[in-house]
């Protein structure tokens, strides 16, 4: 895949933080794509200003979709192969986080992340795999750093991103066989929103979502021959450098 131009890719939850930054990456090398949001409005308000941004030809799509149900991950896919003609690459990227010690987690916060972060990326790829087929696309989740380290407070957080570093090492494998490439990629601290982060100048140490952007850029550029499988992404420093 080391042309972009006028390729395909679907990205869950891509309205804002990392997902709208490979958004944006990925239009400016001439890639449409499709976006998600549980909420139209939010999916085509951030798709009309990724069309904005991005100058090029290639189009932005925001589609309402849930990925805690397959039904409605197989409709969303269906809805960009419609409109675009195929499928060439699929974004992961869905996920919240709740945090606190096991004694207070709840049941309802254990399922939603469980069910957003894990299952949400068994719904997109399952969804998604025959029109991969067609096209020998690639299929990236993105996991996170508390997908190989766990820490006090982040029992629900960390189970489902050890869970989806396990999961897509394994679909890596099933999926080889068509042609399909499959990694994680695993940040570190990035400026975004997530857990009621407002980004701003004291996030400058942190990874940006353009840095996540330029990250997917090069794997799909990369010779069909090579696959980083699994990629691990941090800060160069510590906010006290």
């Amino acid at each position: 895949m080391e042309s972009l131009q006028n390729k395909v890719a679907f990205i869950t939850g891509g309205t804002k933080g990392i997902g709208y930054g490979i958004a944006l990456s990925l239009l400016k090398q001439g890639v449409h794509v499709a976006i998600t949001s549980r909420s139209l409005a939010s999916a085509q308000e951030a798709a009309t200003r990724l069309n904005q941004e991005s100058k090029t030809s290639a189009k932005a799509l925001g589609l309402e979709a849930d990925v805690r149900k397959l039904a409605s991950q197989e409709a969303a896919v269906k809805q960009v192969v419609d409109t675009f003609g195929k499928l060439d690459v699929v974004i992961a990227n869905a996920g919240l986080g709740h945090f606190g010690n096991i004694e207070e987690l709840t049941s309802d916060q254990w399922h939603e992340t469980i069910d957003t972060n894990l299952t949400g990326v068994f719904n997109s790829i399952k969804a998604s795999i025959p029109a991969l087929k067609e096209t020998k696309g690639y299929y990236i989740t993105i996991s996170s750093l508390a997908g190989t380290n766990f820490f006090a407070g982040g029992s629900a957080y960390n189970a489902s991103k050890f869970g989806v570093t396990g999961f897509t090492q394994a679909v890596m494998l099933d999926l080889r066989q068509y042609g399909i490439k499959v990694s994680t990629i695993m940040p570190g601290s990035v400026s975004t929103y997530f857990n009621g982060n407002e980004p701003d100048e004291s996030d400058a140490w942190k990874i940006q979502i353009e840095d996540i952007g330029e990250l997917v850029v090069d794997l799909l550029k990369m010779n069909p021959r090579t696959l980083p499988s699994k990629i691990e992404v941090r800060p160069s420093m510590t906010p006290n450098n």
